[in-house]
């Protein structure tokens, strides 16, 4: 019965928050609130709430949220990365903390090569020339530069990394990893891939260097101008990992400078971008709004596991995908 089920807070229902079919989904298992509704009285709804599902990094699981939930038992986050989420905090309120890895995986690796091809080949350029108005021919000028047979580094190498070099193998891409730990022989082999201890060697030898790793303080400004220097000017930057990974101001310089060729980005810092940012303005960059998760299968997928975490919280049970402060 519906007033059996738990309470769970999340953002919102519409166009900057949850599609309405997967809101279903949570609706199935819990009676929800959205942000908005909880703040109208924070006193009424926050002792019957015992999960907060964040997505979006919304609503943002601050201490002064956290601590109107005394029933809270957990804070189910939609996606791999909890770098907005204070873990060690969290669970020293008792809490639980999850996510959801595996399931955005193949929709991320889809975009990165996306991001890949459309920079290389100019593809969203070809677009605006096709549907201008004033266009009476097609430019010859509008050259891309090859991907087969280029050589793709991913810095990198969980699964979205591994997801990433099976796409690429089908372009005949020559594959370098660089990664904290090296992958198994037998993961190496199945796309191809050679592990560069050093992270400069891939960054000197690759025409394509992809970033697919987690952001923490080690990898905050891993790519600055030091790195950037290192990789050949015809290089191109590609970044689905989060924005903070790449210092944004190096990046212009390189831009500008021609020290690399071209960046594509599905990430920035912040997001959006404030509208007079010099990358909007550049032409050698592309930018996707973060949106390496979205679409209809995947999303599903993530919430799902959402639910099937916070219920396993809710009921005191073996949790799926619980994160643990480090």
């Amino acid at each position: 019965m519906e007033e059996d089920k738990p309470w769970a807070l999340i953002s919102e229902v519409g166009e900057q928050g949850y599609i309405e079919d997967v809101a279903d989904i949570m609706k199935q298992h819990f009676q929800i609130i959205c942000h908005r509704d909880f703040l109208q009285n924070p006193r009424l709804h926050g002792p019957k709430i015992q999960a907060v599902f964040v997505w979006n990094a919304c609503p943002a699981a601050e201490p002064s949220l956290l601590t109107s939930l005394p029933a809270l038992k957990v804070v189910a986050n939609g996606g791999v990365g909890i770098d907005h989420l204070d873990v060690p905090y969290i669970t020293s309120l008792g809490v639980k903390v999850t996510n959801t890895p595996g399931v955005v995986s193949d929709a991320t690796a889809d975009i990165g090569m996306g991001l890949l091809l459309a920079s290389a080949r100019k593809i969203v350029e070809g677009h605006q020339i096709a549907v201008d108005p004033k266009t009476t021919h097609i430019p010859q000028c509008l050259m891309g530069i090859e991907v087969t047979g280029s050589t793709l580094g991913i810095i990198g190498m969980g699964d979205i990394g591994h997801k990433i070099a099976q796409r690429s193998k089908g372009f005949d891409m020559k594959i370098l990893y660089h990664n904290r730990k090296r992958r198994s022989v037998e993961d190496e082999q199945a796309v191809g891939a050679s592990y560069c201890e050093r992270m400069d060697d891939l960054l000197r030898r690759s025409d394509f260097v992809m970033l697919a790793v987690n952001l923490t303080p080690e990898t905050t400004g891993l790519i600055s101008s030091r790195e950037l220097t290192l990789m050949k000017p015809t290089a191109t930057l590609v970044n689905v990992s989060r924005g903070l990974v790449v210092d944004q101001d190096a990046l212009v310089k390189a831009l500008l400078s021609g020290t690399i060729r071209a960046a594509a980005l599905d990430v920035t810092h912040p997001e959006p971008l404030p509208r007079d940012h010099p990358l909007l303005r550049l032409p050698n960059v592309l930018i996707t709004p973060h949106v390496g998760t979205n679409t209809y299968t995947t999303t599903r997928r993530m919430v799902q596991k959402m639910v099937d975490n916070a219920l396993a919280a809710v009921k005191g049970q073996s949790i799926p995908n619980e994160v643990k402060p480090k």
